[in-house]
């Protein structure tokens, strides 16, 4: 918005301060990254995966990346609601990573189940760990970090139970 030849800002203020923001901020940022590229692996192993439990799988990989886009915005929007800038461009999302990426190229559907059981297991530890970090620095944050955790972990023993 233009007034009087200066640019205003918007100001987003935000109910936490200091050490429960950094905290919380912490813990979303984190969650935003996995989500993002949780959301890329998947749709790379969607496009790749081969096998006799081709369909299947197929179709829960989408199921796996609608998860994580919708709840990567959600994570992103109670950033901002917070006065928190969410950083989710590919460059942040590549150097900050902590998802296993799978080999490029065909992935066999057996190998598939076995890279995508890593991978989630692996989120939701570190999805486990900002619940614990946001019970007291933000309960509402924490209730969010909560809900994407039981998405995740419903995908977790969706894929273990192909296996």
């Amino acid at each position: 918005m233009l007034l009087g030849g200066h640019i205003l800002m918007a100001q987003i203020t935000s109910p936490l301060s200091g050490e429960n923001l950094t905290i919380t901020g912490e813990a979303l940022q984190g969650s935003l990254t996995d989500l993002l590229d949780l959301a890329l692996v998947g749709k790379q192993a969607h496009w790749n995966l081969v096998g006799r439990n081709f369909r299947s799988l197929h179709l829960q990989l989408d199921d796996i990346v609608a998860i994580a886009r919708t709840r990567a915005d959600e994570v992103a929007e109670r950033a901002v609601a917070l006065g928190l800038n969410p950083d989710g461009r590919a460059a942040t999302v590549a150097r900050d990573t902590q998802v296993q990426q799978p080999e490029v190229g065909y992935l066999e559907d057996s190998k598939m189940v076995a890279v995508f059981t890593d991978v989630l297991g692996a989120m939701v530890k570190r999805m486990r760990d900002r619940v614990t970090a946001t019970e007291e620095a933000d309960p509402v944050t924490q209730d969010l970090l909560i809900a994407v955790t039981q998405d995740l972990e419903k995908q977790h023993w969706m894929i273990q139970a192909q296996r």
